[in-house]
Parts: structure tokens; sequence; C-alpha cells
């Protein structure tokens, strides 16, 4: 079979947007409910009455029309009349009152609209032929996985990050110093999280919320871990139990328990406050910034504490050249975020402010002593506008800009390069030499030679033709048989 065989073969059966429908139909399948799940509870400052979140459900696209009837609408509609081709969402809230759940009181409320991707599985076209979308006033080849928002067809562009709760090891410095990284990732939040190991073999560590650098073996001793505990579960390797020794050794948190090592960390985050206030503070650095993706209570400190103790191990051998450094531009150590992962993003941050909005609204209609009536105090058009801001002006969660695009219709080609362009998070004014080098395992995933001149050479890419995206799968079963595994290899 020839080249051009293969291709035809291979367009016949794939779309080449499907990598953003998969994508944002994995978020309406489960997405949406996660952060819902995460939230679970909304809880006024009203004595003995709290909200349970329930289940979530999205219609077909609509519009309410002038009338207050609302009615099916297809795309084309929406550009002609600079409509957003959205989608109510229907949320289910639990009343518990003194405890105990009121169930079907009052049952699924309007929330907000949430813009649905064309031929996704909301879509009204992706069951219609080609000659019922023609009928319809629709292109019937149209490839779909884009928005139509006010009217505009708008693309979520891919973005290309390093890999989250994965170790990554490099050189600091000029070399003197080895830094083991990980972007510890869990229900949207990210955190960044250090040890780094200097030229004399001392070990530091750093996170979020830390006004500077702690030494590793007081954080260790913070979260449980004897030193024998530190020396047992590092590697077998000499030059990095010398290196766990003699931190060991010169740590003044040697001899401390972990109440005292608690307080210490304290001390350094909120110095001169009350020493319960300094505990409470250390715990909550430790439960909830510290590795947020192994956990945020406080059963995991030890599995936290092994953590570190493997990224101090990774720095050691890197810095006594047992192993390569890791090639942060090795397309392995990275990932790509599409239309389903932005998403989720964005309605996560828009959920926290309609969350608060309800919250306000309750105690404030309890505080004028009126009848709570769910239906009314929600305003649906907190959750919709916050979305369809940023859907509008491509300005992200965390200040990304330009996610959301105007997509390109030059013609067919430049209209399927768009909903497959992946986008660097780096800043374009710098230089970034490396980064913008075309990296051999690049070849077959990133096209090698599509990238605009001047400043985003390198920075903005594209798929390669052939390239597949797999959108993701749930970790936890496979983190639940890994861990029951080394069980079994324990006894």
């Amino acid at each position: 079979m020839s080249g051009s065989s293969i291709l035809e073969a291979y367009l016949n059966s794939t779309s080449l947007v499907s990598h953003q429908m998969e994508s944002f139909n994995r978020f309406l399948d489960t997405g949406i409910q996660r952060v819902i799940d995460k939230q679970a509870m909304i809880e006024p400052s009203v004595e003995g009455f709290a909200l349970k979140l329930g289940k979530v459900r999205l219609d077909k696209p609509s519009v309410i029309e002038a009338d207050s009837s609302r009615r099916s609408i297809l795309p084309n509609e929406a550009r002609l009349r600079n409509l957003t081709y959205s989608a109510p969402i229907f949320l289910e809230f639990i009343p518990i009152i003194r405890g105990i759940e009121k169930q079907a009181s009052y049952g699924e409320v309007f929330v907000g609209e949430l813009p649905i991707m064309l031929r996704s599985s909301l879509c009204h076209m992706k069951p219609m032929t080609k000659a019922q979308l023609s009928a319809n006033g629709e292109d019937a080849d149209d490839p779909g996985g884009y928005f139509v928002v006010k009217g505009t067809e708008r693309v979520l562009i891919g973005l290309e990050d390093l890999a989250q709760n994965r170790i990554i090891t490099t050189r600091e410095k000029g070399g003197a110093e080895v830094a083991s990284k990980v972007f510890s990732t869990a229900f949207g939040f990210r955190a960044r999280c250090v040890v780094a190991r200097n030229q004399n073999g001392i070990f530091n560590a750093d996170f979020p919320t830390l006004p500077k650098s702690v030494n590793l073996i007081l954080l260790l001793r913070a979260l449980g871990l004897q030193v024998a505990d530190v020396i047992e579960y590092a590697s077998d390797y000499d030059v990095v139990k010398n290196d766990f020794l003699l931190n060991a050794e010169i740590s003044e948190a040697k001899q401390m328990g972990p109440s005292e090592a608690i307080l210490e960390l304290g001390k350094l985050s909120a110095p001169g406050q009350a020493g319960e206030y300094q505990i409470k503070r250390a715990e909550t650095q430790v439960d909830t910034y510290l590795l947020p993706h192994l956990g945020t209570t406080k059963e995991f400190r030890k599995e936290k504490g092994k953590y570190l103790i493997q990224m101090a191990t990774k720095s050691s051998i890197v810095a006594n050249r047992l192993v390569k450094q890791d090639d942060k531009d090795h397309y392995a150590n990275k990932r790509v975020k599409f239309a389903g992962e932005l998403m989720e993003e964005l309605f996560a941050y828009a959920f926290r402010f309609f969350v608060k909005d309800v919250k306000y609204q309750i105690e404030r209609t309890s505080a004028r002593g009126r009848k709570l009536s769910i239906q009314t105090i929600i305003s649906p058009d907190t959750l919709t506008e916050k979305i369809g801001y940023a859907m509008g002006t491509g300005t992200w969660v965390a200040g990304q800009t330009g996610v959301s695009q105007v997509l390109d219709r030059t013609n067919l080609i430049s209209t399927y390069t768009h909903l497959r362009r992946v986008k660097s998070p780096l800043a374009k004014k710098h230089p970034h030499f490396k980064a913008r080098d075309v990296h051999g395992t690049q070849w077959g995933k990133i096209c090698i030679s599509e990238s605009p001149e001047g400043q985003e050479v390198g920075l903005t890419k594209y798929l390669a033709t052939l390239a597949k995206v797999t959108v993701g799968a749930e970790e936890t079963s496979t983190e639940k048989k890994l861990k029951e595994l080394s069980k079994i290899e324990s006894l």
C-alpha cells in the first residue's frame, strides 16, 4: 500500500479534530461532575442549614427567546443572530436542616449555561446526516471542534506544559546545585514543590506559602519520620546514604519530635504569632500545599515524607553523575491540555464564584427573615458570564492569555491547522533557544517544519498529521492496584 493510500485510509476513518471532541466529551461525561463533587457542600453562616450538591445534567443547546420560551438552536442560527451556542446546566440541590437531609425538596435548578463544542456528544449536529445538515444551513464538511460565542467561532488552543506529578531533576546555577521539581496538581490547584541539593550535599525543600527554603530533615521530622526511617527509605547507593547521613548529622532537627518540628516550621512561616497559630499554620501548609496530589489530610504525611526522600535521592544521584539530568524538552516530560481539561479548569474557577454568590444570597435572605427559596436566590448569570468572558477574550485561569482564539477561516487547511495548534506557556519576548529548537522526540507528534517566523518561532507548534492524542485516564484504579501489589510483595 502506498503512502498516499495509508494517509487517505487514516483520514477517512479518523477526524483530524477528534482530540478536541474526545477531550470535551470527557469533560461533559466526568469532568463537570468531578468539579461539583469536589465542592460537595455549600455551608453559609446560617445555623443548622447547608446545601448538598447532587447530580448535574446538561440539555441540548437552546436559546431563551424574548417571550421567555426556550427552544433548540443550531450553530448557524447562533452565528447569524450573534448568540452563544450553549446548553443549560441543571444542578440538584439537597437542603440539610439540622443535620437531616430533605431529599428532593428543591430538585434540579437551572444554574447557568455552558458553551458547547460543535459535533461533540451534546451538539445537535452529531447525529445528523449530510443531507440534514445542508437542509439546516450547516456545512456538511465542517469538522467541528470549536465553539460559537456571541456569533464568533472560537477555538481553544492546546496548551503545552511540563508533565504534572512527575519528578524532573536538573542542574541549576551553573551546575552548582541539583534540584528535583514536581508540579503537584490536584483538583485544579498546582503546587511547585522542590528538593534541592547544594554543592556541599545539603538538602533544602521549598513549596508554596513558605517564605524561604527549609532544611529537608526538619520537614521530614515535621511529617512524622524518624531519622532512622529516612536512612532506611533512602536509596542503596553509597553516595545517597552518605548525603542523608551528613544531613541528619548537621541538622538541628535530628533531636526534635514531630510536634517540635511542626512548631519550628510555624515559626518560619508566622514569626511573632502565638504558638497555637504557628502550629495550625504549619499543619495547614504541609497538609494542603506540600505535594497535594498525594493527599490533603494528616493521614498522608508519611507518604509525603517518602516522596520527598525519593526527590532528594534523585538529586543526589544526578549530582554525583550516576545518572544524567532530565531533559525538560523531551516530549515524554510534557503534556498538552486540550479543550476538555481547559474547560474543566475554567468551570472550576467560575463555580467557586457561583458558590460564593449562593452563600451570600442565603445569608442575606436569612438576615432579613424571609422565606428561603433556592430558585430565587440562585443567579445563573454568575456562572454564565464568568465562562463567557473567558471564552470571548481568551483570558484564562491563572492569567494565561490567547487560550481562546477566533477560528482562522482563510481556507479549509487553515481551519484544520488552527484546530491542531499547540502553544507553549513560555514568554515570546525571551530567547529560550533550547525550548524553541526541534527536539528529536517531537517526531510523529509535532510537525517539525510548521511554526511561525519571528518571536513565536518554536513556541507555537502544530500536531503532526498522523498524531493521535489520548485524552487521559483515571489514575485512581491503577494507583490502588500498585499499592495492593506492593503490600503483597512486602508480606
